[in-house]
């Protein structure tokens, strides 16, 4: 029998102080991520960086502001990361499933720390190229893993809040690399290299925190009993729901995993990277393996909806803010000073969503969310080119155009930030939710590879205009989510099976079949709310309760928790001395 160390705070802490624990230690990884994205926005324009050590820019006479010169080389400094991210995504994921997710969170974070000594030692492009790729990979391990870690230790009831909590911190780590990055720019003048050398080690920091400290939680009990070490397991998750008076409730959510582990056995054929990504092709030429369950759809609509968040406007406005507010009217320090007040407003922002997703829904949230940031981008454009057109008034050109991308900026916080992340969490069945969400983060490796390369370009050839490409695509996203996102709020991972039977990909049809088998089979809905698997991975739906008889011709019937002789029974984990 595997034992848990003694150190482990899973025999010190229990429920809800467990579960904070956990969320603490998920939260600095996510902290790490967003230093991480914000770091670069202070690096690209300072001196020694830009034009002593790139070579992408010069400075302007006068002033210690950077001109880019080079804008793809710029942006492919900054872009590689992304590359970085979708292979460390993949690979961490795959890892994940062989080792537990303890140990890609350790490796994640040590990879991190290896890539960031690499990035702070820079001396040329070709070597700021390669660390930042190294260093990418390090954050896509991080990112597959930590809310998949997160998700299969906290209570379904508490999913959502925990999301928004970690992306608080998230944004708090593009704040503290902002105003970091903002406060060294000072020294030497402007010119040392200082100014981005240390803003750039400074995440080595929580990296190695996180690489020692991680080793003392406990590991998911969904992996644990998916690799037949169920007394942990049953241990662990006694720990995370409390066993006085809760001891039914733990038991019954460890069966429920054992089921799952049988299920992913029958069907772990189908689970490869390459068919999920494949099932949405034609049967004739191999696609449609999934059957029913239509995880290739499923795929396509987690990668799309994080390449769309990019592109409306957040990566821009993240990354090369000083930009945007120099097209406002402003420059230099004050430039930098109030893309910081900007991304404090961002920070805050995000509190919203704590409140506003679980009972507005993820739809009508991204509704409201798209047109707030469509109007202010539009606005801004406008206000930007009158800043230009008439330098005389320049300055109120600007405070306006700048107020907008302040209410864009909060928009997206409360709405777009979270639900990208989410969706692929709450849509993909318990399975292969860890590799569901891995292609949810290449689309965001996608999406933000693909925006900042092409930005600098964008900026410097149609300037504001490209404010009104990001109100377009803020605009575009109302009837693709109409038409093609179900509606996940309140509805359980069963329900998300059911609702995903349809074979057409349009919503209303989506709904309209759920709420025909809801109709028709009400057991369904009980089944799944008892948490009783409802739709067979290969042939569909397949009970019509957790003990009723099986919908498909010829199928029996199947209990929750059958063929588990010894599932009353109390067990015991030694601890190892």
């Amino acid at each position: 029998m595997d034992k848990i160390s003694r150190f482990n705070v899973v025999h010190r802490y229990e429920r809800r102080s467990l579960l904070v624990a956990i969320n603490c230690v998920g939260s600095l990884a996510i902290f790490f991520f967003g230093y991480d994205q914000g770091m670069m926005g202070s690096v690209n324009v300072s001196i020694d960086y830009a034009v002593h050590r790139m070579k992408f820019g010069h400075v302007q006479p006068g002033t210690t502001q950077v001109i880019v010169d080079n804008t793809l080389l710029q942006g492919g400094i900054t872009s590689v990361y992304y590359l970085g991210c979708l292979v460390g995504c993949m690979v961490g994921g795959w890892i994940a499933e062989k080792v537990g997710r303890i140990k890609v969170i350790a490796l994640g974070s040590i990879w991190g720390v290896f890539g960031a000594s690499l990035q702070c030692s820079a001396m040329n492009a070709d070597w700021m190229i390669c660390a930042r790729l190294i260093n990418g990979i390090g954050t896509g391990m991080l990112n597959v893993i930590v809310p998949v870690w997160s998700t299969e230790t906290a209570p379904h009831t508490s999913r959502g809040m925990f999301v928004s909590v970690e992306f608080f911190l998230n944004i708090f780590g593009v704040v503290v690399a902002y105003w970091l990055g903002f406060g060294c720019s000072y020294v030497g003048g402007g010119y040392s290299s200082f100014v981005w050398r240390f803003p750039v080690a400074f995440q080595i920091i929580p990296l190695l925190f996180l690489f020692v400290i991680v080793w003392f939680f406990p590991e998911s009990p969904r992996w644990l009993v998916k690799i037949g070490r169920e007394d942990e397991a049953r241990y662990i998750l006694g720990r995370l729901r409390g066993e006085s008076g809760n001891d039914d409730l733990a038991e019954a959510e460890f069966q429920d995993i054992r089921n799952v582990a049988e299920l992913e056995k029958k069907s772990g054929k189908l689970n490869s990277y390459f068919h999920m990504l494949w099932d949405v092709m034609p049967k004739a030429i191999g696609g449609g393996s999934s059957g029913a369950l239509h995880i290739g759809r499923r795929v396509q609509l987690v990668i799309w909806l994080q390449i769309l968040q990019e592109w409306i406007g957040i990566a821009g406005v993240t990354i090369y803010a000083n930009d945007i507010f120099r097209q406002a009217g402003y420059s230099g320090q004050k430039a930098r000073w109030i893309a910081g007040l900007n991304d404090i407003t961002y920070m805050f922002s995000t509190l919203i969503a704590i409140f506003t997703l679980d009972r507005l829904g993820r739809r009508i949230s991204l509704y409201w969310g798209a047109i707030v940031m469509g109007i202010s981008m539009f606005l801004a454009g406008g206000l930007s080119r009158g800043a230009i057109s008439h330098p005389d008034k320049a300055a109120n050109y600007g405070a306006a155009a700048a107020s907008f991308t302040f209410i864009f900026t909060a928009g997206f916080g409360a709405t777009w930030l979270t639900i990208p992340w989410l969706y692929p969490a709450e849509i993909f069945p318990l399975q292969i939710r860890a590799k569901g969400n891995a292609w949810g983060v290449v689309g965001w490796c996608i999406g933000n590879g693909w925006t900042v390369l092409l930005l600098p370009t964008m900026f410097s050839r149609i300037n504001e205009k490209v404010f009104y490409i990001f109100g377009a695509v803020n605009f575009l996203t109302i009837p693709i989510v109409w038409a093609l996102y179900p509606e996940s709020n309140q509805r359980t991972l069963e329900e998300m099976d059911l609702l995903f039977a349809s074979d057409s990909w349009w919503n209303w049809d989506a709904e309209s079949n759920f709420a025909r088998l809801r109709e028709e089979n009400p057991e369904l809905v009980q089944a799944a709310h008892r948490g009783g698997s409802v739709v067979d991975p290969e042939t569909g739906i397949r009970r019509k309760s957790a003990r009723g008889p099986s919908l498909v011709p010829g199928g029996g019937e199947v209990g929750v928790g059958e063929g588990s002789e010894d599932s009353d029974e109390k067990r015991e984990v030694e601890v190892k001395e």
